[in-house]
């Protein structure tokens, strides 16, 4: 297939009249200032790689606004951790399916195109391993399957309650794995995502708190072409513990026991201290931010103007999904880095565009993190893209570098018009074509969810 783009976004800058050829799923060429001809899809207005979403809990969509009211304590990043326990000690297979099809339909019609599922929800209510092990994660495989969200599944490795190898707690018997059921679940988490187009399969520890450090090297050497992911620095009792059990910051004690690499995107490493910031810029990996998530559990601010200066790859991810919208994201890492400094358009050069150097940067490091060849418009890449509606109030008569300025900066959500993944069309318009369907499911899952709360 041809599509005629009437200005995109392009590795060399915006140009008008783009043609791209699409064979399989994938770019084969770019042409600017091509005429369209008969056969082409055109599509008006500004086409932008689409975005990789690098970190999600889908079944999280269901607990959106379940935990805002306040206790008798004091509220924390650890008291909502509770509620999500109660929360997900209900679910089924089938109610994830429902939960991670609404909130997929959510990713592709606020501009995601691709997502790293963390999936750590795995076993039966009563901790005992599915028939299938990997029921849940086929679940998920089965939502992107049928949304058309393109799909790296990382099945997340849970051992422990925290530092020290401390025992797990009631509230995570669903999650935890020793080695030999790891094994099993990566098994079966490959054939649950065979038949998916280009679906990649990557890993996962936890955090430190939820494996062994030896873990981590026999993680890496499982798969080692596959992405790693996990979580670190989020909270400061996440540091102190770790200084206080281990001896080290998380992020450094990370660094002194596995050799970081492009292949490892950090979640968060929200509090790092100076040697820890230059570790990951210099390592290659992917620093995996979630400011609406962070800005909800009160994690703190990640140091994106020193890091990026220091070289720093980043993307982001609707973690949590309480909002699913990729310009929401990068206008909210923007803003937060504005009210601890004081200052403007803090994540860009001189002289260039906010929107555009955050929409580049974000799709770069979310296709390192998502390990799949993504973030660009540009041959031999996955022909993933967005277009956002020129009608849409905050972008009428603007183009180029202001369009998307004011598309990330001025619109209450991204004015996504159009989005193909792989080539295929699955938002026209705005709207996905089985939102009513999804919506539909979610309803009666969300009732009876809510009656059992």
């Amino acid at each position: 297939m041809t599509l005629h783009l009437e200005q995109a976004l392009l590795p060399s800058g915006f140009a008008d009249n783009v043609r791209l050829v699409v064979a399989d799923g994938t770019i084969t060429s770019v042409e600017p200032g091509a005429a369209a001809s008969t056969d082409d899809v055109r599509l008006s207005g500004l086409a932008l790689p689409g975005m990789p979403n690098l970190h999600s809990h889908a079944f999280q969509r269901g607990m959106a606004g379940l935990a805002e009211r306040r206790g008798a304590r004091e509220d924390s990043f650890w008291t909502w951790r509770e509620v999500m326990y109660r929360f997900l000690d209900r679910l089924d297979p089938d109610d994830v399916q429902a939960l991670a099809a609404q909130a997929f339909v959510e990713m592709l019609e606020g501009g995601f195109t691709a997502l790293a599922e963390f999936h750590y929800l795995h076993h039966d209510k009563d901790g005992r391993p599915y028939a299938d092990i990997a029921a849940m994660g086929a679940a998920i495989a089965a939502a992107a399957e049928e949304t058309g969200l393109g799909l790296t599944l990382l099945p997340v490795l849970y051992r422990f309650g925290n530092f020290g190898q401390a025992p797990s707690v009631h509230g995570q018997r669903r999650f935890v794995n020793d080695r030999d059921s790891y094994l099993r679940l990566i098994e079966a988490s490959e054939a649950a995502i065979r038949h998916l187009p280009d679906a990649k399969l990557g890993l996962a520890p936890h955090s430190l708190r939820a494996v062994a450090l030896d873990d981590l090297a026999w993680l890496a050497g499982l798969r080692p072409d596959g992405p790693l992911h996990i979580h670190v620095a989020e909270q400061m009792r996440e540091v102190e513990d770790s200084v206080a059990i281990m001896g080290r910051r998380p992020v450094a004690l990370l660094n002194d026991t596995i050799e970081l690499d492009r292949r490892w995107c950090l979640i968060h490493a929200t509090h790092l201290d100076d040697a820890e910031r230059d570790a990951i810029a210099t390592s290659g990996a992917v620093a995996g931010l979630c400011p609406i998530t962070e800005a909800s559990l009160g994690d703190g601010i990640f140091d994106g103007v020193r890091y990026r200066a220091s070289g720093g790859r980043y993307g982001v991810g609707s973690d949590s999904n309480i909002q699913i919208d990729a310009g929401s994201e990068l206008r909210l890492l923007e803003y937060s880095q504005r009210f601890r400094d004081r200052r403007r358009a803090l994540m860009a050069e001189a002289d260039a565009s906010t929107g555009v150097a955050l929409w580049r940067a974000a799709a770069a490091g979310g296709a390192q993190a998502c390990g799949r060849a993504l973030g660009a418009l540009a041959p031999g890449l996955r022909a993933d893209l967005v277009t956002l509606d020129p009608d849409h109030p905050a972008l009428i008569g603007k183009t180029g570098e202001a369009a998307l300025d004011s598309a990330i900066f001025i619109g209450n959500a991204l004015p996504v018009r159009d989005v193909f993944v792989g080539g295929r069309q699955v938002v026209s318009g705005g709207h996905h074509p089985a939102r009513a369907a999804v919506k539909a499911r979610l309803a009666a899952v969300m009732r009876k969810l809510l009656a059992a709360l």
